[in-house]
């Protein structure tokens, strides 16, 4: 019989890039105060966290997070199923779900835990579940996981998505998901064009609103901008982004959200959100509701970033967001600008195939309301040198 190790051990692309100097993942910080890091005594401009908001070091936010350590522990040790709900996670779902718009929400312990369970909940055998191709990996995880069909569109493709659906047994149930803003482009899904496909063919639709919660439509999300919220049947989100903590939620109606509380294996057989981020999470949203001048000021920042990067000559993509890909093409040229960048006191995200398509191969920035204009200007700076030098730009 073969080793079922054979491959571990003839895995080698890590320790080659360790090899060259040039491995850029699982780095240790030794602090972190949002808009900037510390690697040993190496400081840098934090330009690859999903902080939007610059929530994490609040002062509301952080003492939300011990006052709820102080009252309840660290853990609640158990499932929502049994055990583990307390009233902070029931107030955080209603919070939610006014905040959002809709009649009930559901907190999961991680944004992942959320689409697996929600899509294995809700789509069962003979049915099936049409993802964009750019969907994050949690949503393709979920549909590999459910006894259902999987389909896949190409990006942003509402034609392709026509014949997707159209093909479809006429009998079947059938879910659409996709995310709001993409992770990796940070492009928006056209949902004013993938709501009326939806309804044409009779299928329910999902949004992974991970990256837009706290960016898009006031901070309530893609539907919102577009809307459309009557329109979405479910909308994902998480807190480890604009919600400065961990957990995720899922929103919707309150008979559908009520049976994925009762079927979602991933709620059902996890220990529930600890009361320090239900806490944190709750105190993001109050802030969020507060201070909107903070969404404006993230949205401000990406479409001035965008300028600048073209004005440079970088190709960002089709980036709508404050997300926003340098698309490099090449997995060794990126490496060597992410280390060429990190030397140069700026923290980005190499982003490399199999991951995304090798020509595609890019730095992945994200942008928080709380970074400052000279900050700013210091990464324009860094980056059209590091372009210059490596020739990505005149």
């Amino acid at each position: 019989m073969s080793d079922i190790f054979h491959k571990c051990r003839a895995y080698s692309y890590a320790r080659e890039v360790r090899a060259a100097g040039l491995y850029p993942y699982f780095i240790p910080l030794t602090n972190s105060e949002g808009t900037e890091v510390t690697v040993g005594d190496h400081r840098l401009i934090m330009i690859g966290s999903n902080n939007y908001l610059g929530l994490t070091m609040h002062p509301k936010v952080r003492e939300a997070a011990l006052e709820a350590t102080r009252r309840y522990g660290t853990s609640c040790t158990g499932s929502r199923f049994l055990n583990g709900t307390l009233e902070l996670h029931l107030e955080l779902e209603r919070r939610l779900a006014d905040f959002i718009g809709t009649e009930a929400a559901l907190v999961f312990s991680t944004g992942y835990q959320t689409n697996v369970g929600t899509i294995t909940a809700i789509v069962g055998r003979g049915d099936f579940v049409i993802t964009d191709k750019d969907d994050h990996a949690s949503i393709v995880d979920g549909c590999r996981m459910s006894f259902g069909t999987m389909r896949r569109f190409n990006h942003n493709d509402m034609d392709h998505l026509d014949r997707v659906l159209a093909g479809l047994p006429e009998d079947a149930g059938a879910l659409v998901v996709v995310d709001g803003i993409f992770s990796m482009g940070g492009d928006i899904a056209p949902l004013p064009a993938i709501v009326p496909l939806c309804k044409k063919h009779g299928v329910r639709l999902m949004v992974d609103d991970a990256h837009s919660i706290g960016v898009l439509g006031g901070g309530r999300g893609t539907a919102v901008h577009f809307g459309v919220l009557d329109d979405v049947d479910l909308i994902m989100g998480t807190f480890s982004k604009s919600f400065a903590s961990l957990g995720g939620f899922i929103t919707g109606a309150d008979e559908i959200i009520d049976y994925i509380q009762h079927h979602a294996r991933s709620l059902i057989f996890s220990a529930s959100i600890p009361p320090t981020n239900a806490a944190a999470a709750l105190a993001a949203l109050e802030v969020m509701i507060d201070e909107p001048e903070r969404i404006a000021r993230v949205n401000q920042i990406g479409e001035y970033m965008r300028g600048e990067f073209r004005r440079l000559g970088f190709n960002v993509g089709h980036s709508e967001t404050p997300v926003i890909p340098v698309i490099i093409g090449d997995n060794t040229a990126t490496f060597t600008a992410w280390k060429t960048l990190y030397e140069a006191g700026v923290y980005t995200n190499p982003v490399v195939s199999p991951a995304v398509p090798p020509e595609l191969s890019l730095l992945r920035t994200s942008y928080m309301a709380t970074h400052t204009d000279e900050q700013l200007s210091r990464v324009l700076e860094a980056f059209e040198s590091v372009g210059r030098s490596l020739g990505l730009i005149q």
